[in-house]
């Protein structure tokens, strides 16, 4: 993980690899040239206040995620400046928002791999956009390198030049001993730690990655952090009677699990669970996906994986407020012992349901873990699932739909989702749609319309909350999984999504901001 310090040394004296500065986008009164912004005031004068000029002829517009290199000026210390662009402004003299610092710092760590140590001197008035600079640093610093070989001829021969990412970064001019930037940065790490190991999840081959494996990772860090845990594995699931995702690991040489991750606070007034779908390997079942939709299913445990970096999150951060994780853990598979289309499965709450589908798998497992997750009666429930492609066709990669049995709550996670940065849409669950679900032969099918699929999904899952319970789903299909190029603090891969999202929730939650 790259390191992280504050330094209120003035620039010049700094020794680094590299100046990281900001610059953003001028408006019309500006001549539409670039504009140096706070935090670059002693690189400006040392090029005599012709910075922004410089960086013109060099062709920056500052324009959002470009980078221009240039010499650092004489009586500096560090070798190299970089400005990053931050955009269009609204107005000539409005500060970057912390979303826009966030991507900007992102952008310029990955510009800056194979780099031992940058300073950072965007601007950071507040805390606030401290926090907001680390997080990006921090989180656009990530490579998952586990897999790759550091030599060439299986480790014989000539080694391979890979940049690893930038080993640190320092803040300049936030002052280290103000309380409140310091809780902000360390904030900004635990999250990014805690989000980055998502990554890392979501990132690891399924082979290495299954229902037990991922287990066996959710005990460690309970156990590290002081979370207690509970594992079902299939005789206990069975005893239970979680037929949803016993039915869909059936078909599976590894076995499905069903963990849960109680942080308990003796401050805390409200309870929160989320829930996570954990399908470790989606080949659709019997209903086996086509030819070109196989290859990134290891993503489909995403949901899971975000729940599991929350929980972990909300007990490194102290948060008043008790957080219940459910990690539905299952791999999807076709083989004689698998369910087929047309069984029936008798889930956890009581209720059956007609299997139309089996690469309708993930409310299945959902389903379950709702039900458990409402026997605690916490205040609410939010569940977070890699669920529907009609979602992805609806809301494109980098969105992630939100859907509720209570409008107030979906508005609520909906700002949460903003305010940190995670680009979110709320979805509307119509009635109309759940007369597609109904069965002749069982309670409920766990397909409907084939328009209107994300909702559908929704649907199904609101069947298996217990009763006044308020509850949310956010369908990540989209933006869990990124299979183009890297952009702001966002890597190819793994991306952590609803991860800030989740621990936004719990912070207003122990605030009291939340109901």
């Amino acid at each position: 993980m790259t390191a992280l310090t504050l330094s209120t040394a003035a620039l010049p004296g700094l020794r680094a690899d590299a100046i990281v500065i900001g610059v953003a986008k001028g408006t019309a009164s500006a001549a539409g040239g670039p504009v140096v912004v706070p935090g670059a005031e002693a690189v400006d004068k040392a090029y005599d206040g012709r910075l922004a000029g410089v960086l013109e002829t060099l062709g920056a517009s500052g324009a959002e995620g470009e980078v221009t290199k240039l010499p650092a000026p004489t009586g500096f210390k560090t070798p190299l400046v970089v400005a990053v662009g931050l955009g269009t402004r609204p107005e000539k003299d409005a500060a970057p928002d912390t979303e826009a610092l966030r991507r900007a710092a992102g952008v310029a760590a990955r510009a800056l791999s194979g780099s031992k140590k940058a300073v950072f001197a965007l601007p950071m008035t507040d805390a606030a956009d401290a926090g907001a600079v680390a997080e990006g640093a921090l989180l656009g610093a990530y490579s998952f390198d586990a897999y790759k070989n550091t030599a060439d001829n299986g480790g014989k021969g000539r080694k391979k030049a890979r940049k690893a990412p930038l080993a640190e970064v320092v803040l300049a001019g936030v002052p280290s001993r103000d309380k409140a930037f310091k809780a902000a940065v360390a904030r900004a790490t635990t999250v990014a730690e805690e989000l980055n190991r998502a990554r890392d999840l979501v990132n690891t081959p399924p082979n290495d990655l299954d229902p037990e494996a991922f287990a066996a990772v959710a005990q460690a860090a309970a156990k590290e952090h002081g979370i207690k845990v509970q594992v079902l594995d299939e005789k206990a699931l069975a005893k239970g009677g979680h037929g949803g995702i016993l039915g869909v690991g059936a078909g599976s040489a590894s076995g499905p699990r069903l963990v849960k991750l109680s942080y308990t606070s003796a401050k805390a007034k409200k309870h929160l669970a989320f829930v996570g779908k954990g399908i470790t390997y989606d080949s659709g079942g019997i209903s086996l996906k086509p030819a070109g939709h196989n290859e990134t299913m290891k993503c489909d445990m995403s949901g899971a994986a975000a729940v599991f970096a929350a929980v972990v999150a909300a007990a490194r951060l102290g948060l008043a407020v008790n957080v219940t994780g459910w990690l539905a853990l299952a791999e999807n598979m076709p083989s004689g012992s698998a369910t087929r289309p047309g069984d029936v499965l008798r889930m956890y709450s009581g209720k059956t349901v007609e299997v139309l589908n089996t690469d309708a798998e993930g409310r299945l497992v959902l389903a379950d873990a709702l039900w458990a997750a409402s026997e605690d009666e916490p205040d609410a429930i939010v569940d977070v699932a890699t669920l529907t492609g009609a979602m992805v066709l609806a809301l494109g990669n980098r969105t992630f739909g939100i859907m509720a049995n209570d409008d107030t709550f979906r508005a609520a996670v909906l700002e949460a989702a903003e305010e940190v940065g995670e680009p979110a849409w709320p979805m509307p669950l119509p009635e109309h749609l759940r007369k597609g679900m109904d069965s002749a032969t069982a309670d409920i099918a766990n397909m409907g319309e084939r328009m209107g699929g994300g909702l559908v999904a929704g649907l199904f899952l609101r069947e298996f909350v217990g009763e006044g319970i308020t509850w949310a789903h956010l369908d990540i299909a989209g933006p869990a999984f990124n299979e183009g190029g890297p952009f702001g603090y966002t890597p190819k891969g793994g991306t952590g999504s609803a991860v800030r999202t989740l621990v936004r929730l719990a912070e207003q939650t122990a605030a009291g901001e939340l109901g």
